[in-house]
């Protein structure tokens, strides 16, 4: 995959997916016979999980979403340059220790390393270790990598001490895992109390690039909303939409009303229709991610679905009273922890995804996550 995508070719590793989306048809047959193919395939990444559940879910976020997204292209842009200056790397691996010690990670029992590209992986809940990768002309993306994966790191060392080596181990499923991740770097780590909280410290490690530089500019910097081509760089409010095109594309694989031949336009098409912006190469295009040449098809929903189940627990959170925020802004996130662990983290893979959720925050509903990215967006961009 790596060659063939640095090379930007596609049709070399055309015959190799289409052995890829052949042998996931016949393996969704062995996982459960009397469900849809692509159903069963979701299913081994979100137990429950059906494309009539993620059709609904996603038409409700295209409705909301797409529209919001034209309307920010008309608004002015946000300044974000300052973010690209020269960071040194030394220092970001300091800025890695003070969030963790913010996040309230217990260094002994979770390590920090770096690698290509960042991931958690644990061995129970007392051995759980990150993973991050530093650009020294790119402030946030390590900044915001060790967040995301402190949230995973969280998940798992939240889980109680009986389930460690059985069966109930570890997070129940993607996309409640990924709404750990995603809740503490966007509704926490891009929230205007953290970034308060946190813009002391980066000025005392950043004193010249962040000189002329006030916390409003960088919560409006982190923030910014802009059309992309690459998935994993995408800003919090568009990054729904490149799981969408995923989503369509791989079931209509898998139900055959796609050639994989076909794909390439079919994924330019939808990037042009639902992000307004043109693929340039296969290699900024379908051959950007590495899911599929590994044979895991039915895996990207779930990052969708993470950012949405965040939404809905954050809007539980705010009814159920506190003043977490506050203590958010004085760089205390025991309270927004404590409330994750008692509903989220402590049951490991006790209960299966959708009981779970609805025990802490009762039926899903993706109005919540339309609702919640609409208000931050219009506010952030000052739309009518």
């Amino acid at each position: 995959m790596g060659d063939r995508k640095n090379n930007n070719h596609f049709a070399l590793f055309q015959p190799y997916l289409e052995k890829i989306v052949d042998y996931n048809r016949r393996f969704a047959g062995y996982f459960d016979a009397k469900k849809k193919p692509y159903d069963a395939l979701l299913n081994e990444y979100e137990t429950g999980l059906t494309t009539e559940t993620l059709d609904q879910f996603f038409e409700t976020l295209r409705a909301a979403i797409v529209p919001l997204i034209a309307k920010i292209s008309e608004a002015p842009a946000i300044d974000d340059s300052f973010l690209f200056q020269r960071y040194p790397v030394y220092l970001q691996r300091r800025l890695s220790d003070y969030l963790m010690e913010i996040m309230g990670i217990d260094r002994n029992h979770c390590a920090i390393a770096e690698t290509e590209h960042p991931f958690t992986t644990n061995f129970n809940n007392k051995d759980v270790r990150i993973t991050t990768h530093y650009y020294e002309n790119n402030l946030v993306s390590s900044m915001y990598s060790v967040i995301h994966e402190g949230g995973h790191a969280l998940y798992e060392l939240g889980a109680r001490d009986e389930f460690n080596y059985t069966a109930l181990s570890g997070g129940v499923s993607m996309g409640i895992h990924e709404s750990q991740s995603r809740f503490y770097e966007n509704i926490i780590g891009r929230s205007r109390p953290f970034i308060a909280c946190i813009f002391p410290k980066l000025q005392e490690l950043f004193p010249e690039q962040l000189k002329h530089v006030t916390p409003e500019d960088m919560w409006r910097a982190v923030n910014k909303a802009q059309p992309s081509l690459i998935r994993t760089e995408a800003d919090e409010l568009t990054y729904c939409m490149h799981i969408m095109v995923r989503y369509e594309l791989e079931k209509r694989l898998i139900d055959g009303t796609l050639k994989v031949a076909d794909l390439p336009d079919t994924w330019n098409r939808l990037y042009q229709e639902y992000l307004g912006v043109a693929v340039p190469s296969d290699k900024e295009g379908c051959l950007q991610d590495s899911h599929w040449s590994g044979g895991m098809i039915g895996y990207f929903p779930s990052y969708a679905l993470g950012s949405a189940y965040g939404a809905q627990m954050l809007c539980v959170m705010e009814q159920e009273g506190g003043n977490f925020w506050e203590e958010v802004a004085k760089g205390d996130l025991s309270g927004v922890t404590a409330w994750l662990r008692t509903h989220i983290h402590q049951y490991a893979s006790l209960y299966e995804p959708q009981e779970l959720f609805e025990k802490a925050c009762g039926v899903f509903d993706p109005a919540y996550y339309t609702d919640y990215l609409t208000k931050k967006y219009t506010a952030l961009y000052g739309l009518a």
